[in-house]
């Protein structure tokens, strides 16, 4: 089975884990490394073999539009992850289409292709935002990956569904929400990220295996490109929980990344929720 691969393009300053010690208004004085860790991202996508969809901040795309035609040109899919990393949940929905369309406008002039996919920061969707996903289709969007249907101190939807669905009547877009796995009754974070960095290799590889035949449906899985970048400035100001979420097992993280590209299928979002849509009719 085909699973969804996917990187959310954002520099190490821009993560939701510095939010309120690193202002937005100093980030242009911040060292950049998103350019060359993304760069190292398609260097191990190009080595394994796949393709995935690259989820990129607006912010990003204006500063490094040769970063973003070098993703299109590799032939991966383009979408948008919003313009400057504000979760959704603190916006209404007019300063949300706002957000969209300022995001989009960047990361369309710098790729040159239609931008018509879309995942909130930190996974910002949920129940406080019940216009997000109509906002989304009246803007033109095929689809979200913006759902985390776990409990966490910081985002989830645990009611929402956990695979593919529609979450308007009326509109054929859809929602493909990120991977959780059931275990003792209880729904666990399985799609990526620190949980893919701090947890042992083997739990991700049983996870995407379970869902993919048990479940018989298609994982997605994401990280970020600072994620394998051990050598990035560190945020003293920062609460203890983040910088431990933040920084642990960072040089680990690129050799659990190449297992995990040799050990499944994978794929650009939009072709997963493409089949995902074929077949459910």
């Amino acid at each position: 089975m085909r699973n969804a691969l996917s990187v959310d393009v954002e520099d190490w300053f821009q993560v939701g884990a510095f939010e309120r010690v690193i202002d937005r208004a100093d980030w242009d004085t911040l060292p950049r490394r998103v350019e060359r860790n993304s760069d190292a991202v398609l260097g191990l996508f190009d080595q394994a073999g796949v393709k995935g969809t690259f989820f990129t901040l607006g912010w990003v795309a204006e500063r490094h539009p040769a970063l973003i035609r070098r993703i299109v040109d590799a032939g991966h899919e383009i979408a948008s992850h919003g313009w400057d990393h504000a979760r959704v949940f603190r916006m209404d929905a007019e300063a949300f289409r706002h957000d969209l369309r300022r995001a989009r406008t960047a990361i369309e002039q710098a790729g040159g292709v239609a931008v018509t996919g879309y995942r909130a920061p930190s996974f910002s969707i949920d129940a406080r935002t019940p216009w997000a996903h109509r906002v989304l289709a009246e803007e033109g969007y095929a689809y979200s990956s913006s759902v985390a249907p776990i409990a966490h101190d910081h985002y989830g939807w645990p009611e929402a569904p956990r695979f593919l669905f529609r979450p308007l009547a009326d509109s054929p877009f859809v929602e493909l929400p990120v991977t959780t796995v059931r275990f003792a009754g209880r729904t666990l974070a399985a799609g990526g990220g620190g949980f893919f960095r701090m947890l042992p290799y083997a739990f991700s590889r049983w996870a995407i295996a379970r869902v993919n035949s048990s479940d018989r449906q298609p994982a997605v899985f994401y990280f970020h490109p600072w994620e394998i970048d051990a050598d990035q400035p560190r945020v003293a100001g920062a609460p203890l929980r983040s910088r431990v979420r933040h920084y642990s097992r960072l040089a680990a993280m690129e050799p659990k990344l190449r297992k995990l590209l040799k050990t499944f299928e994978w794929g650009r979002v939009d072709a997963v929720v493409a089949a995902q849509t074929a077949r459910r009719g």
